[in-house]
């Protein structure tokens, strides 16, 4: 099944969060908190200005973006956990670039 999201809306696949603290320690999957950074997988086609123009939204699909702990409706959709939220939820997108230019 392919799933469109309508009009502002964005559907992201969350990023599993980390196994392992720094120090090693495995963190059970009953004290781990949801991820609040996901990966679009689907965008809407953009939400109608005062105008009736329809405005493009700012993400793409393959962004890494943050968003808040509550955002969001969970679905399941082809038996992945995903969620539909939008744009307005959406904090920003994770720029990698700069974190390698950094870390070089």
């Amino acid at each position: 099944m392919k799933f469109r999201p309508l009009h502002d809306r964005v559907v992201v696949k969350r990023i599993d969060a980390e196994e392992k603290t720094a120090g090693g320690i495995i963190i059970p999957d009953t004290a781990k908190e949801k991820p609040q950074q996901g990966e679009v997988v689907a965008v809407g086609p953009g939400a109608r200005n005062e105008r009736g123009e329809i405005a493009a939204l700012d993400v793409s699909v393959g962004d890494i973006v943050l968003f808040g702990k509550w955002s969001g409706t969970e679905v399941k959709i082809d038996g992945q956990d995903l969620l539909i939220m939008k744009e307005s939820d959406i904090m920003g997108i994770v720029e990698h670039t700069i974190a390698r230019k950094q870390a070089a």
